[in-house]
């Protein structure tokens, strides 16, 4: 073996270690976010109104001064994470923290969010809870037992049981898919034609209703009907075109012109979705094109996606494998359901980040 041939080998397994520090240590900026916004950093940025110095931040936070050194290497490696970003201060030599896209909707909506973006701060939470990461350590022991989930293995019980016995944790939850769905204002705003001359609608899953409502205000003719289970529903109101009703979409669904879900489908195994959109099937008023599902969910494309984007698919399907009996799915195997349950032919609209919108068409 030649010193040049020996070098190489030695930069691959140089490389392959970096390869392995940075994914082992992932978890590391995850807990600095989540730190980040414990000390709820991007409300302060947010509030100061211009970039903010690094002794400013210490101030807002009352931190001792000796923890200057130490926060501005949290925010270091925040700043290469594109939560944060450094910009010189205006007649200044001084350089100031302000926010990006992403820290931007990371931030509280209260009446100072002037550009009134949604806010991801909940979901942020959620998955950072103790709650959700502790399953992660019983991965391992799961595939050796008989519990349905990891999340069984590590708690005891199901997710959706374990929500129904921890208030405290299940208005997280709830918050979390709520400030998930707001969303959906961007997809209404892109995709009028999609919704246009649908009459009547069911929010399948919908929770308290935000979906609903914002497809109200875009359409304001339209009759929606949230479904969920019985407990989800008991103490909403209704109104003039959006009602709530409990039921069990595996044994009935609403009729109605469409059938909506939202980040709902993937919960559930292959079978579990299959009997669910006979259901819909069945609810469905119409035949051809003007009777459909509306689905807002994930499909796995690794052949044109980015690789980040892809990537983040990926760990999605495994945290449905971690705390649900669901997965993300590729196109073929939606097409497969789709096509199983009875439906005729559907359409994939992927603009919208990690998740696409398909019709399916009765």
């Amino acid at each position: 073996m030649d010193i040049n041939q020996s070098q190489v080998e030695a930069n691959e397994l140089f490389e392959a270690q970096a390869h392995i520090y940075r994914h082992v240590f992932n978890y590391a900026t995850s807990m600095s976010l989540g730190c980040a916004l414990e000390l709820e950093i991007p409300d302060i940025i947010h509030n100061h109104g211009k970039p903010i110095t690094i002794q400013e931040l210490v101030s807002k936070l009352n931190l001792p001064i000796e923890k200057t050194l130490n926060l501005q290497r949290l925010m270091r490696l925040l700043i290469h994470s594109n939560f944060f970003s450094l910009t010189k201060i205006h007649d200044q030599e001084d350089e100031g923290y302000v926010l990006t896209t992403a820290s931007k909707l990371l931030v509280k909506n209260t009446s100072e969010n002037s550009q009134n973006l949604p806010n991801l701060l909940p979901f942020a939470n959620l998955i950072l809870d103790p709650v959700f990461i502790t399953p992660w350590q019983f991965l391992g022991k799961w595939f050796h037992e008989n519990e349905s989930t990891a999340f069984e293995t590590a708690h005891g019980i199901r997710l959706w049981e374990y929500a129904n016995k921890n208030p405290g944790f299940n208005g997280l939850f709830n918050d979390a898919m709520a400030s998930d769905s707001k969303m959906m204002s961007l997809v209404v705003k892109d995709c009028q034609e999609i919704f246009e001359g649908v009459e009547s609608l069911v929010d399948v899953g919908g929770g308290t209703g935000l979906n609903a409502k914002i497809l109200l205000e875009a359409f304001p003719n339209m009759t929606c009907t949230v479904f969920d289970l019985p407990h989800v529903v008991a103490d909403k109101i209704d109104t003039r075109n959006l009602k709530y009703v409990g039921g069990d979409m595996f044994n009935s669904i609403p009729s109605a012109d469409a059938i909506f879900f939202k980040n709902v489908l993937h919960n559930w195994s292959d079978d579990s979705v299959l009997k669910i959109l006979k259901q819909c099937r069945e609810a469905i008023r119409l035949e051809g094109d003007k009777g459909k599902v509306v689905i807002i969910d994930m499909v796995v494309d690794e052949k044109h996606n980015r690789h980040e984007i892809t990537e983040t698919k990926m760990v999605f399907d495994v945290l449905m494998m971690v705390l649900v009996t669901g997965r993300e799915r590729t196109e073929v195997e939606w097409e497969r359901l789709f096509l199983e349950a009875g439906f005729s032919r559907y359409k994939i609209t992927p603009n919208f980040g990690l998740r696409s919108l398909m019709e399916v068409f009765a």
